[in-house]
């Protein structure tokens, strides 16, 4: 059992790099001055969809990205939702849906996704962005401590191509 952990490993690893353009580079995009980019759940405002899931809008999260190391290079930005969210048993039981306030488009994603949201030539040193967050929520997944709240930091990562 032991011995398929490396391999395993490695055959991740490897469909990454299949996944790639052979020069592009991934790296985290610093977003340490937005103004909040920690998501915090406040279930008072949870809007009932159905038997078994709601919605729960969050309003506007505004990004600022520091892309001054990538000016003039062709890239693409990705949202990616963290796979580990304490409180919430499956990947299942969360969607985030986020709709682009500026360049970046719409989308949805689920703990663990990576969801392209903007490709071009990087031009300036600060990309800000503002999402509309809405959280769809099966409340069957989450198993918070009494008074706790759903929290998560997303992030945004910059895949620079030839």
């Amino acid at each position: 059992m032991h011995a398929l952990v490396p391999r395993t490993a490695a055959c991740a690893g490897l469909l990454l790099c299949l996944a790639l353009p052979a020069s592009a580079l991934v790296a985290r995009l610093d977003d340490s001055t937005s103004p909040r980019a920690q998501v915090n759940t406040d279930f008072r405002n949870v809007q009932p969809i159905d038997g078994t899931s709601f919605n729960l809008p969050f309003g506007r999260i505004e990004y600022r990205l520091a892309t001054a190391p990538y000016i003039g290079r062709r890239a693409r930005i990705f949202y990616v939702i963290p796979a580990g969210i304490p409180g919430l048993r499956s990947p299942s039981g969360l969607q985030v849906q986020w709709r682009g306030n500026g360049a970046f488009t719409s989308g949805t994603a689920r703990p663990g996704e990576r969801v392209p949201v903007w490709s071009g030539t990087v031009a300036t040193p600060w990309m800000n962005e503002t999402f509309d967050l809405t959280l769809r929520i099966d409340p069957r997944e989450l198993r918070l401590p009494s008074g706790a709240s759903l929290s998560f930091e997303s992030i945004f990562e910059i895949e620079t191509l030839p």
